[in-house]
């Protein structure tokens, strides 16, 4: 685990350079990227983009929860994105789990309360859970009409992105 004084040194040097000061609060590529949290996933190195060109909204699974959309809301109607991309990824802990084993699992330290989480695991197929995300996006009422919503799987293992259809 970082201390406190490792991450404040860190940011420090962060600091000595930086120069995103200027960037405009709206993504330049007015892209939205929904991803895993995985720590393995570097969402704007592996899409070759910068600093400022998207937004990137990360959850456990990637997933198109409430919140997610609701941050797509609001980038949308404030910040003017149009374009939503869905990337799921090989070897996510999510796969292949119900809610009743990730509750057993949690149970013991987190008590009662974990009772009723919905903790959205994914199916035991990457490309399937990808294009479930990407239909229920497409159709949401909430997301505007002219929305593009594509979807991708990113291998951990090679670094490679492939569309799903």
């Amino acid at each position: 685990m970082l201390s406190n004084d490792e991450l404040e040194a860190n940011n420090r040097r962060f600091s000595a350079a930086f120069t995103g000061g200027r960037l405009d609060s709206p993504p330049a590529r007015k892209l939205v990227v929904l991803t895993c949290m995985d720590a393995r996933i570097d969402p704007l190195r592996m899409l070759g983009l910068r600093d400022g060109d998207a937004h990137i909204l990360r959850n456990a699974g990637g997933r198109a929860s409430d919140d997610a959309i609701r941050s797509i809301v609001i980038s949308q109607q404030l910040l003017g994105t149009r374009h939503v991309l869905v990337i799921h990824h090989t070897e996510c802990g999510l796969f292949n789990v119900t809610n009743d084993e990730l509750r057993q699992r949690f149970a013991g330290t987190l008590g009662p309360g974990v009772a009723r989480m919905d903790f959205l695991p994914l199916g035991p197929d990457v490309r399937e859970s990808v294009r479930v995300e990407v239909q229920d996006l497409r159709r949401h009422p909430l997301l505007a009409a002219d929305t593009r919503v594509q979807g991708y799987m990113y291998d951990v293992s090679t670094g490679r992105i492939t569309a799903v259809d």
